[in-house]
């Protein structure tokens, strides 16, 4: 049986990480999908066998007192009859190889995605529709998920014979007991690819870039996040899709905002209009709205269009258009507008000014009639 020190290339002194080292370096050159040589397969076999000893610190002590492979034999104490017990209830209880275990799902599920949209506000009102570009991983054409090259297909690994995972036998006062870890030649898949497909490198996928169609709701709001089940990147070697999360992002309106399902607005009125009254209309996110402005309407003073606001998430009803009123004094006036404006004012008597109950100023006035 060759010296497992000399199949590594170590010495009898060498440390954990020098042994790993080794393994790593080895089994590089000599693994099954870089080397397809039969001498490179048993020697593979011969260097793995050598790591799985000399990487135990119980197994290696044994080995190096000439306990063979390290494994320790017989009864123990004369409580023999456990070890097979122990060998049962420890092989399966790993959850792989030995008794009762499975050898690991090359398949697996992808990563969710996340992109993000931007929105109008005028979108927000009936909802909109879009077509997102998303840069994720798709099945490989070519090998269907599969991870081989057409026409060939995984082997059963030599080393765990299909269980993907290898058994070590510790020796205790109650027996052998029987661990099992997951097998390096196969990483635990129970098979190897021999010939992995050149497209996607043996992943079954590859990254591109694909279009996913989403109608948008009506109501969303900035932060929101829509989930598109099953629409995230495919998994390893043709597993299930994961999900894809859409964040929205509502932009400023220059002349509408939002609050809740209602829509707020400022109609700014000449001072003559805001005394004798007039009709008028505005450019709606939806189409034209006709006003009308009562005679004496004040600044902060607000027109409300029932049905004209925003379609909420859950639900039909609109909300509403609610206008909030600025009369618009004149700054310059010539000699003939201000003879009249003092002719006028002369007319009506109007009070001295004086000091009124404390506010915070136009705008404040006019958000809070508007939630009121």
């Amino acid at each position: 049986m060759a010296d497992h020190y000399e199949v590594l290339g170590v010495s009898q002194d060498a440390s954990t990480d020098e042994i790993k080292k080794a393994y790593r370096k080895l089994a590089r050159q000599l693994h099954p999908d870089v080397n397809p040589g039969e001498d490179a397969a048993e020697r593979f076999k011969l260097v793995t066998h050598a790591y799985d000893v000399l990487s135990d610190d119980d197994s290696r002590r044994r080995y190096d007192m000439g306990g063979g492979d390290g494994a320790a034999g017989g009864d123990f104490g004369g409580f023999g009859g456990f070890g097979d017990i122990f060998e049962t209830f420890f092989g399966a209880a790993q959850g792989g190889g030995g008794r009762g275990g499975r050898p690991r799902s090359r398949k697996e599920r992808g990563q969710d995605a996340l992109v993000r949209v931007t929105l109008d506000l005028g979108d927000v009102v009936f909802g909109a529709h879009r077509d997102i570009e998303v840069d994720t991983a798709v099945l490989c054409e070519t090998c269907q998920g599969s991870c081989t090259q057409p026409g060939t297909q995984p082997v059963t690994c030599d080393i765990c014979h299909g269980t993907g995972h290898v058994q070590r036998q510790v020796r205790s006062l109650l027996g052998n007991v029987v661990t099992s870890q997951p097998c390096g030649s196969c990483q635990g898949y129970g098979t190897v690819i021999p010939h992995p497909c050149v497209t996607c490198s043996g992943q079954g996928r590859v990254r591109s870039r694909r279009t996913v169609s989403l109608d948008i709701p009506a109501g969303v709001e900035t932060g929101l996040r829509l989930q598109l089940p099953g629409s995230g990147e495919v998994g390893q070697a043709g597993g299930p899709n994961g999900d894809l999360y859409v964040e929205v992002t509502v932009s400023p309106h220059a002349a509408f905002s939002r609050d809740g399902d209602d829509l707020l607005a400022t109609l700014e009125v000449s001072m003559g209009d805001a005394i004798l009254g007039t009709e008028t209309s505005i450019d709606g996110l939806d189409g034209t709205v006709d006003l009308e402005i009562r005679p004496g309407v004040q600044s902060g003073d607000v027109l409300t269009i029932k049905g004209r606001g925003i379609t909420p998430l859950r639900g039909n009803q609109r909300g509403d258009l609610r206008v909030g009123v600025q009369v618009v004094t004149p700054t310059k006036l010539d000699s003939a507008q201000r003879a009249l404006i003092e002719d006028f004012a002369k007319k009506q008597k109007a009070p001295e000014p004086q000091l009124a109950q404390f506010q915070q100023g136009l705008f404040s006035k006019l958000r809070d009639r508007f939630r009121h």
